[in-house]
C-alpha cells in the first residue's frame, strides 16, 4: 500500500489544499493530512479546530482513503512510524520551490526511504494561501470563493462576522 502524508498547518485549510489533497487521493492509496504544531507560528485556529475542520470536508466530499492527524515533532519520524513512502508538498510559484527543495533534501537525509512529491494545485489556486484568506476574513472581505464552505462558516464565526 504505497501511503502519503500531506503535512501543513492549515490555518485554514484552502481549495488550494483541497486540491492538492484530490490529486494525491488519485497518485496515493491512502494520504494523511497531517496539521502540524508549529512553534514558530502562532495559528489563528488551535490543532483540534484545524483537524475537525478538515475531517468534516473529507467527510462531504467522500474521499475514503483520506484521514487527518495532528503531529508535532520531526515529519520524517512521523512518516516512518506510519509507513508512509512519501510527502505531498504544494509548489505554488518558483518561489515556494528553493525552500521546498532544501526542506525534500533534508528529509531525504533523514530517511531515504521517504520520496518528497510535489504537486501543483490548479492555476486558479496559485496566489492563494491561508495567511491571504485570513486577513481578507479579518478585514471583512470576500473570501467565500478561496475556501470551503465548512471553513467559511467556521471562520466567519470565529471573527463574528
Amino acid at each position: 500500500m504505497k501511503i502519503a502524508i500531506y503535512p501543513g498547518t492549515f490555518d485554514p485549510i484552502t481549495n488550494g489544499h483541497l486540491d492538492i489533497i484530490e490529486r494525491a487521493t488519485q497518485l496515493f492509496d491512502k494520504v494523511i493530512v497531517t496539521v502540524a504544531v508549529n512553534s514558530s507560528k502562532t495559528p489563528m485556529f488551535t490543532g483540534e479546530e484545524r483537524v475537525d475542520m478538515i475531517q468534516a470536508i473529507i467527510k462531504q466530499k467522500r474521499f475514503s482513503n483520506v484521514s487527518v492527524e495532528q503531529f508535532n515533532g520531526l515529519l520524517v519520524s512521523f512518516a516512518t512510524k506510519r509507513n508512509a513512502t512519501a510527502i505531498i508538498r504544494g509548489l505554488r510559484a518558483i518561489s515556494d520551490f528553493e525552500y521546498e527543495f532544501q526542506m525534500a533534501l533534508m528529509n531525504r537525509k533523514q530517511s531515504n526511504k521517504i520520496d518528497t512529491v510535489f504537486l501543483m494545485p490548479a492555476e486558479k489556486y496559485t496566489y492563494l494561501n491561508s495567511s491571504i484568506v485570513r486577513e481578507i476574513a479579518r478585514l471583512d472581505g470576500k473570501f467565500k470563493d478561496f475556501v470551503h464552505p465548512v471553513v467559511y462558516r467556521v471562520l466567519k464565526k470565529k471573527l463574528s462576522l
